[in-house]
């Protein structure tokens, strides 16, 4: 007589089969197939196809909307001052990423400031160069990416905005004696915590997604303007090719490059991660912390 364990998974797999009728495992039907046990429910996740659902278009054709709306502004006479206050915003990403590395690579930052003619300098001490050189460029484009990834979603943006506020007051501590951070950061964090308030917090995730797009724009385009394009000696690169090699101009085009992983990276991961409609994230948000 076979074991009374043997019967009950003989029973069960009679019951809940799990796989498809030509019984091979490469045959596997894409789906989540739940058991059903008397100690528990247990969940086999499955591969399934890359899909984009009609929600995930519209958040992609606002994406290419600020691409291109970005690109026209950044150039045009006059109109490009609309941007000035998003390009303060992510320099202060440049620069926070700066003294981030620092920190994590036993350094000390001394002072971060801005320069109202889109330009930004950290002071610090210590730390590992070949980490902190490039992390103005690289974390920044990080930052980007990453909101663009919480852009599609309600409650993922209610959580960056969150650790934006962490990385703002951070910010603020390093730049205490910089009057134009200090404003940059202030109006930043007035204009997250509005849109929390607008429509149970569903603008939130478009203006995190704006945010995130500039941040990852802005990173490309300065490496660009500065070491392709115009060949500016004083940067990132040019010390960071002085001190290993190479030069300014090879190392901004794969930080270039880099930086566009980055962001194609947080897209996908986005549309992966997110296929709520909007209204389930819409629901979804009234139930983490409620405005």
């Amino acid at each position: 007589m076979a074991p009374t364990h043997v019967n009950a998974l003989r029973s069960l797999t009679r019951s809940y089969p799990l796989i498809t009728p030509d019984r091979r495992w490469g045959g596997l039907d894409k789906r989540i197939v739940t058991l059903g046990l008397s100690s528990g429910a247990y969940t086999v996740l499955q591969r399934r196809n890359l899909t984009v659902n009609d929600t995930q278009k519209v958040t992609l054709g606002v994406i290419a909307a600020y691409i291109v709306a970005i690109a026209l502004l950044w150039n045009l006479p006059y109109i490009r001052w609309v941007l000035w206050p998003f390009k303060m915003l992510v320099i202060a990403f440049h620069e926070f990423s700066h003294a981030f590395a620092a920190v994590l690579t036993g350094g000390r930052v001394k002072s971060i400031s801005l320069d109202p003619r889109e330009g930004g300098v950290t002071h610090m001490l210590g730390g590992h160069a070949s980490i902190t050189l490039p992390a103005g460029y690289l974390g920044s484009s990080l930052i980007g990416a990453l909101l663009t990834f919480c852009g599609f979603n309600i409650v993922a943006s209610k959580v960056a905005s969150l650790v934006l506020g962490v990385c703002f007051l951070l910010t603020l501590w390093w730049a205490r004696r910089d009057w134009l951070t200090i404003v940059t950061i202030l109006l930043a964090v007035g204009l997250l915590v509005a849109f929390w308030f607008i429509d149970h917090a569903e603008p939130l995730r478009f203006l995190v997604l704006f945010i995130g797009v500039m941040s990852s724009l802005y990173s490309v385009w300065d490496i660009c303007d500065d070491l392709i394009l115009r060949k500016v000696n004083s940067s990132d690169a040019s010390v960071f090719a002085e001190r290993y090699g190479g030069s300014s101009q090879c190392w901004g085009v794969i930080w270039s490059i880099i930086s566009l992983l980055f962001m194609a990276a947080g897209i996908v991961a986005g549309i992966a991660a997110f296929p709520e409609s909007f209204s389930e994230q819409e629901k979804d948000s009234k139930h983490f912390i409620p405005t």
